[in-house]
């Protein structure tokens, strides 16, 4: 079962022609003008055309269009989830690894909080 969010789609805002290559690149989250020229230029060769040219139509009538609600979302939010289609393993890691630092924080003020700290015990009693 996959998100909304990392499934691939047609991106029909940024797209040229049918959208492929601009969801192909979003879902990547490489330039667009690349993808498009991996495209082109497997289309000129001659060798891929037969090939590549079916799969990009077949390809835009299969999937489906990117739902609005993902155009609006903030840039670092789109790299967030390019980074969970390219290496989901890599980023859970990354959000451990964030989680166990704000552990450490917070133990570390819980035990400024909790220990015996007359100057901080006193200021909490004048504040009362």
């Amino acid at each position: 079962m996959n998100s909304p969010r990392t499934t691939l789609y047609r991106d029909k805002q940024n797209a040229k022609l049918m959208g492929v290559c601009a969801g192909i690149a979003d879902y990547t989250g490489v330039n667009p003008l690349w993808i498009r020229l991996g495209f082109l230029i497997a289309v000129l060769s001659g060798v891929l055309s037969p090939v590549v040219l079916p799969l990009y139509f077949l390809a835009g009538l299969l999937l489906n269009k990117k739902p609005e609600y993902l155009y609006r979302e903030k840039p670092e939010e789109q790299k967030y989830w390019q980074g969970v289609r390219q290496n989901p393993k890599r980023t859970a890691r990354q959000i451990r690894s964030k989680m166990k630092d704000v552990d450490r924080r917070l133990a570390e003020v819980e035990t400024f909080y909790v220990s015996s700290n007359p100057r901080l015990h006193a200021e909490i009693e004048r504040l009362r």
